[in-house]
C-alpha cells in the first residue's frame, strides 16, 4: 500500500500597502523554503494583452489607459481607480474572479511540488475576496502608519497624499486582526521580522 502524501500547509499573507508583505514573502522563500504565489503578479499577467482580464478592463476604462504599444499603463489605471471607490470596485469585479481561478490552479500545482516545504499565498485582498477557504493560517503583516508612508514615498515614489489615499481604501488594523491567526510586525529591521516569522512557524496558531 502506497503512503499518502501529506498536504502542504497554505499560509495566507495579507496587510495594507507599505506594510512589507514582499519582505515577508522573500524571507519565507529564501530562509524557510516556501513556494510563493503572489496574486498581484498574477493580476499583472492577466492584464497583459491576451490575458483573461485585458479586453474587459479596456472596454470599461477606455483606450486612454493604454500605452503606445497597446499595453495597459498600470500607473495610469491606478490613478483613476484609487481616487474613485466605485471605479476601484469595478476593476476588482473584473479582475478577481480570473485571478482566483489562476491562484487555485497554482495552489494545486504546488501541492505536487516536492521541492518546497509549504505554500505562502500573498494578496492585499485575501480577506475581502474570500481566499480564506484555501488557507490553513492567515498572517497579517503590520507596520505603523508613518513607516508605511515613508516606505511608499521612498519605494514607489508616492506623495504623502497619495499614500494616505491608497491606505484609506484598505481594511483597518482591527479588521485584519479579526480574521488573522498571527500578526507579523514588520515595523523594524528585516532580521527582527525574520525572528518573528521563525517563532511563528514553530508555534501553533493563536
Amino acid at each position: 500500500m502506497t503512503e499518502k502524501k501529506q498536504r502542504k500547509k497554505v499560509i495566507g499573507i495579507t496587510g495594507g500597502t507599505g506594510c512589507g508583505k514582499t519582505v515577508v514573502m522573500n524571507i519565507l522563500k529564501d530562509r524557510f523554503n516556501a513556494g510563493l504565489i503572489i496574486a498581484d503578479l498574477i493580476g499583472h499577467e492577466l492584464m497583459a494583452p491576451g490575458g483573461a482580464n485585458y479586453k474587459e478592463i479596456v472596454k470599461v476604462f477606455g483606450e486612454d489607459i493604454l500605452d503606445e504599444d497597446g499595453k495597459i499603463n498600470r500607473p495610469r489605471l491606478s490613478k483613476i481607480v484609487f481616487s474613485d471607490k466605485e471605479k476601484l470596485e469595478m476593476l476588482n469585479q473584473i479582475s478577481h474572479p480570473n485571478i482566483e481561478k489562476a491562484v487555485v490552479a497554482r495552489l494545486e500545482e504546488m501541492q505536487k511540488d516536492e521541492s518546497i516545504s509549504f505554500i505562502a499565498l500573498e494578496a492585499a485582498l485575501l480577506i475581502e475576496c474570500g481566499y480564506m477557504k484555501y488557507l490553513d493560517e492567515l498572517w497579517y503583516v503590520y507596520a505603523d502608519e508613518e513607516t508605511r508612508i515613508r516606505r511608499l514615498m521612498a519605494g514607489r515614489g508616492y506623495s504623502e497624499e497619495k499614500s494616505r489615499s491608497v491606505m484609506k481604501n484598505q481594511l483597518k488594523k482591527e479588521e485584519y486582526l479579526r480574521h488573522s491567526d498571527r500578526l507579523i510586525d514588520n515595523s523594524g529591521s528585516e532580521e527582527d521580522t525574520y525572528e518573528i516569522i521563525r517563532l511563528s512557524l514553530e508555534e501553533k496558531p493563536l
